[in-house]
């Protein structure tokens, strides 16, 4: 199956040949991934990579990035963090449905991961709801992209907290 997913970096002062750095990403083996550049010192690939599993395509692309672009961090893989239009999109829908939906729903609908001006979700969360509510369809592998995308986003995140503040954590949001 073709998993579709982008990664996000933020490039090394040492990556400053973006011509080298295309070249050199499609030779080693991210042929299947449409390169942006347009940001300065970020790079995004939209891959579309054959695998058995989500897991599986986007370890491989992180593996593949990560050998060709060693001192590149990952910024975000998607995707993952969406607001109502993106959520609208992505289920064939306008936004003004979605947000009845949360509105109607307001009790079961998950939380959003940022509250403000503009609300995010985790996209998995969302489609989860929706497939629970029964009523509808997801295209094949974008729920299993998206629950991979979030795992990435977490793991990548995990790091950044401290040991006795992660226990505090634990103990107080489970």
């Amino acid at each position: 199956m073709d998993y579709i997913f982008t990664l996000k970096y933020q490039l090394s002062a040492n990556d400053d040949d973006l011509d080298g750095i295309v070249e050199r990403l499609g030779a080693g083996g991210c042929d299947d991934a449409l390169i942006g550049v347009g940001q300065p010192g970020r790079i995004a690939m939209e891959f579309t990579r054959e695998a058995a599993s989500a897991g599986e395509a986007l370890i491989s692309a992180l593996s593949d990035v990560k050998r060709l672009l060693p001192e590149a961090k990952l910024i975000e893989a998607a995707p993952d963090f969406v607001g109502l239009s993106d959520v609208a999109e992505v289920m064939g829908m306008t936004r003004q449905n979605i947000r009845k939906l949360m509105v109607k729903h307001s009790a079961s609908f998950p939380p959003p991961v940022h509250e403000g001006s503009a609300a995010v979700w985790h996209l998995a969360d969302v489609l989860a709801w929706l497939k629970a509510k029964g009523a509808y369809q997801i295209a094949p592998g974008v729920a299993e992209v998206a629950a991979t995308a979030k795992q990435v986003n977490l793991a990548r995140s995990a790091p950044q907290l401290e040991p006795a503040l992660q226990r505090q954590m634990r103990a107080l949001l489970a």
